[in-house]
């Protein structure tokens, strides 16, 4: 028996071997160690733009609180130069940011070079200004989204210059998981992003290299502005069975509105062509400042502020407080949709995140099963959750955001609820169908390049 426990060892010791290899492996360090370095990169850009961002939206109340009509100038304005910029000198940096990630993530499998185009260091510097433009002027976007592509970018850009070029897509991911953390200081949720959202190039063998990479660039971000909670603590509370209708209300109202939204904003980018034999899909910088135009409209008319994230408002209904005004989650909802239906650079989290608790406040007006604040939360997870069809990321980012661990399970009831009725509606993830057009454009672009070749 003894003699052969000992033959055995050997063997378990060559199993080691390639485990020792490895870790002894100087390459292995050099790509651990350009992962930190991104994901500290990406928590330092990821602070500058929320900077960036935060500074453009109060220089354009500043300038609102001075002159009243000024919306009806600058807002289509700026859409309308938005739009044109992105389509003339940053292409692929129009709408939201996650789907050329997502896009990105399958294009790195068949052609690498194609993915300058959307994540690179031109899409940076792009995404940011116009971003900025954007706020700047009034439109209902966030900036949460377009730091997933940034940092997406920065990870691959970062890679590049360690060495790393054989491992592209744990790259993409680590930094849009990285972006997500950073941006909203929820590190839980860039984790479960990644899995979710990201979900096909999420690999065992980097999955430990990109949570540590999502933490890094959480560190980061405390590092230069503190632990915060980015909607403040919410002491919403459910009873056991009277209040369990206000999941119901809120998961079944949240999940039709989120899909309705996805629904619209899939056709507007994919079939727009459709409509007036064509007449907008030819004239896009015409359509995106009409979508301008009517944003500012509805913002002037109603006396409702509608523009940029939302995140006051959402804050204060978290708090019990009103907005001035029954119909701003109605009102907000529209908003959006035209900001993101014209293709300027801008992300959706934020402004769903608003839109949500809008719409919980105006379903505690209809039927009040609940207190105010409770209504509002469970606004928020189940309209996200049926706009981005991701339930267990709207459950975790809604929750680390407003402290809400008190309200685990209706949280994650109301957000499963929404997802399976905006899954009726929209059948297909809202990020995936908008990234379908990226990868379509890749393709048509490399048979045309080798079209050209074998000419």
């Amino acid at each position: 028996m003894f003699k052969r426990r000992g033959n055995d060892m050997p063997k378990d010791l060559r199993r080691l071997r390639p485990v020792f290899s490895r870790w002894m492996s100087l390459r292995h360090w050099r790509s651990q160690l350009v992962f930190w370095i991104g994901g500290l990169l990406v928590g330092v850009v990821a602070v500058l733009v929320a900077k960036v961002a935060d500074g453009a939206q109060a220089l354009f109340h500043l300038g609102v609180a001075k002159v009243g009509w000024l919306p009806l100038v600058i807002t289509p304005v700026g859409f309308a130069i938005s739009a044109f910029a992105a389509r003339r000198w940053f292409p692929g940096s129009q709408g939201s940011g996650i789907p050329q990630v997502i896009a990105a993530t399958e294009i790195v499998r068949h052609n690498p070079k194609g993915l300058d185009r959307l994540v690179s260091l031109r899409v940076v510097l792009g995404k940011t200004a116009l971003l900025f433009l954007g706020l700047l002027t009034g439109a209902s976007i966030g900036r949460e989204g377009p730091t997933v592509q940034i940092g997406a970018a920065l990870m691959r850009m970062t890679g590049r210059i360690g060495g790393i070029v054989s491992n592209e897509s744990a790259l993409l991911l680590a930094g849009g998981a990285a972006g997500v953390a950073a941006a909203f200081n929820t590190p839980l949720a860039g984790i479960v992003f990644a899995i979710e959202e990201l979900g096909k190039s999420f690999e065992q063998r980097t999955s430990g290299t990109v949570i540590f990479t999502v933490m890094l660039a959480g560190i980061a971000s405390l590092g230069m502005v503190g632990d915060y909670i980015y909607f403040g603590h919410s002491d919403a509370h459910l009873q056991p069975l009277p209040d369990t209708l206000a999941v119901l209300v809120c998961g079944l109202g949240g999940g039709a509105l989120g899909g309705l939204f996805a629904r619209i904003l899939v056709f507007c980018n994919k079939r727009l062509g459709r409509v007036f034999n064509g007449f907008f899909e030819r004239r896009r910088i015409l359509f995106a400042a009409l979508c301008g135009l009517s944003v500012a409209l509805i913002g002037v008319v109603s006396g409702t502020d509608i523009f940029g994230t939302g995140y006051s408002e959402a804050r204060s209904l978290l708090g019990g407080a009103d907005t001035g005004s029954p119909l701003f989650g109605v009102l907000k909802w529209v908003s959006t949709l035209l900001s993101s239906a014209s293709g300027i650079p801008g992300g959706l989290f934020a402004p769903s995140l608003s839109t949500g608790a809008g719409l919980g406040a105006d379903m505690h007006w209809l039927l009040p099963v609940a207190p105010l604040g409770t209504m509002v939360l469970l606004g928020m997870v189940a309209y996200f959750s049926g706009v981005v069809q991701s339930p267990l990321t709207s459950f975790v980012i809604v929750m680390e955001m407003t402290n809400s661990h008190n309200m685990v399970m209706p949280l994650i009831a109301a957000s499963v609820l929404a997802y399976s009725v905006s899954r009726l509606i929209c059948p297909r993830p809202l990020y995936h169908s908008l990234s379908q057009t990226f990868i379509d454009e890749e393709r048509r672009m490399r048979r045309s390049e080798a079209a050209s070749t074998g000419a």
